[in-house]
């Protein structure tokens, strides 16, 4: 056909081969999301599924046809489909090895939300955090609480009256032993701060 057609009007019909495939894969694409939907209709009232396994199924359709299509239009419009793949995986390790190195500071930040609204201790609370059972652990009085630690002050043992800071998330995998604070103790802590 190009032979029949002028010199100049040649790379535009490149580029309306190119759209019609684009439009023709979107056509396919909705196409077979439409027959799939039906399908499953028609499985979930043959077996009584319950409706979560069915929208889920639905869910999982929809997602596998839309990258499919994605994946043949971005080949259409000449990007490898190897080039997507890599960069993908590298972008999920990328990810993954982001979420493994700040998942103790986000464990800490939710562990501080759950100290302030649950207050297993407040400042100016001796508190003595059990290894294991009645095992004698760190013991101290609590003269800050943070985003990411609980300062104490240690009482008895050899380093008494140095601070100590323990990440916020310890205080729910460990027993936890308190003495309240009297009024007059906790004024004064919560006035110095």
């Amino acid at each position: 056909m190009k032979k029949y057609l002028p010199e100049w009007m040649h790379e535009w019909i490149s580029l309306l081969d190119v759209a019609l495939a684009i439009v023709l894969i979107l056509l396919v694409a909705w196409l077979l999301r439409l027959l799939t939907r039906r399908l499953l209709a028609r499985l979930g009232m043959h077996y009584t599924l319950p409706p979560q396994v069915e929208t889920a199924a639905r869910r999982l359709s929809n997602f596998v046809i839309g990258s499919a299509a994605l994946v043949a239009i971005l080949d259409q419009l000449g990007v490898s489909p190897t080039i997507l793949w890599t960069a993908f995986t590298g972008f999920a390790a990328v990810g993954a090895v982001a979420f493994f190195a700040a998942w103790s500071v986000l464990s800490n930040i939710f562990c501080t939300l759950l100290i302030f609204t649950t207050r297993p201790f407040r400042l100016g609370d001796r508190i003595e955090l059990l290894e294991n059972g009645e095992k004698p652990g760190l013991k101290g009085q609590v003269v800050d609480i943070n985003l990411i630690y609980t300062t104490l002050q240690e009482i008895g043992g050899p380093a008494e009256g140095t601070l100590m800071q323990i990440p916020n998330s310890l205080f729910f995998q460990r027993g936890l032993r308190r003495w309240p604070a009297g009024p007059t103790q906790a004024h004064v802590i919560q006035g110095d701060g």
